[in-house]
This record gives structure tokens, C-alpha cells and sequence, in this order.
């Protein structure tokens, strides 16, 4: 969860011709499941594809993101750019310690995922939708790192067989004393 600080800002509203000032406030944010198909359910569109947002969007995103309670929506448009690029960040962040050594940059998926496409995979692999609400990064990790568990072992060509097995046979020979 990232905890943000909204600063108080005083500013001149020029419909009221008066000026106009904001409390500080504090937002808690989750980048999650949920949060992501709240957005594609109003915008009807994948959130995770490369295209740009506009800022109408991002702004949904982040109060699809907040977690605390009866938030006035002027309070976004005090959003700094400081905040911004916080959110940003901690959306890309991984949020968990695996990695996968060999991955294949150039395999890529022609598949959008989107929200239910997610909800199917923790479907399909006994995920509890207790996980929909933790870091959208971290459950598409848990995913894959199912997906891997899950495959049948890699099969091993004639030549990896024979060698391995020449291998064992060697240390056999040097532990039992014998020419064969």
C-alpha cells in the first residue's frame, strides 16, 4: 500500500474571485485487481497495454487506487507532480524478491490482458480472490511463477540422456570400485 501527502494549497478561483484553500490530505493507495477492473469497467478498454493514458484516465486510476474513505474529488486536482511520479513508480514496482533468469524478451504475447483474463487465471490455477487485492505486480508474479510449477518437466534430447547417464555410470564405477 502507498500512503501519499496531498499539500494545502491556497489558490485563486477565478469563477468565485475568491481565494480557496485545501486542507493537507493523506490517501491510501492499492494498485490491484480490483482497482484495475473498476477502471475497465468504466472506461471499457485494457488498462495494461502501452498506450498513453490521458489525464482524465489517470486520474480515475488513482481514485480507483484510494483506499481511504469519503475522499473529495477536488482533491485530485491538487495531485503534485511529486505525487504523481510516486504513484507511477510504485505502480512499476515489482513488489516481490523472485525474478526470472530466463526470460525471453522477444516471446511476446499478442494476447491483452485485462481484468477478467486475470480473474480466469486465478481461477484456472486454485489462486485464492483473496489476491485481487494485493499488488497487481506481485499477483501477475504468483501467476506465472504457477504457470512454471505447473508445466511438465523440460525433456531432455538423446545427447543430454547419454551424457548424464555416462555421468552417473563414471560415479558408480569410482564408488563401487569396478571397471564396469
Amino acid at each position: 500500500m502507498l500512503r501519499i501527502t496531498i499539500p494545502s494549497i491556497e489558490q485563486w478561483d477565478e469563477n468565485k474571485q475568491e481565494f480557496v484553500s485545501t486542507k493537507e490530505q493523506t490517501l491510501s493507495l492499492e494498485h490491484s485487481l480490483v482497482s484495475l477492473s473498476k477502471w475497465e469497467s468504466k472506461w471499457c478498454k485494457a488498462f495494461l497495454t502501452k498506450d498513453e493514458k490521458s489525464s482524465e484516465e489517470t486520474l480515475d486510476y488513482i481514485k480507483f487506487m484510494t483506499f481511504t474513505q469519503n475522499v473529495d474529488s477536488e482533491v485530485y486536482n491538487y495531485l503534485t507532480n511529486g505525487n504523481i511520479r510516486e504513484i507511477n513508480d510504485y505502480i512499476e514496482a515489482p513488489m516481490t524478491a523472485t525474478y526470472f533468469s530466463d526470460e525471453k524478451t522477444s516471446k511476446t504475447s499478442r494476447e491483452q490482458v485485462t481484468a477478467e483474463l486475470i480473474y480466469y487465471w486465478m481461477i484456472a490455477l486454485n489462486i485464492p480472490f483473496e489476491c485481487q487485492k494485493w499488488h497487481l505486480n506481485r499477483l501477475l508474479t504468483l501467476i506465472k511463477v504457477c504457470n512454471i510449477k505447473n508445466q511438465p518437466p523440460k525433456k531432455r534430447n538423446k545427447k543430454e540422456i547419454m551424457s548424464r547417464n555416462a555421468a552417473l555410470n563414471a560415479t558408480r564405477r569410482k564408488q563401487l570400485n569396478t571397471k564396469g
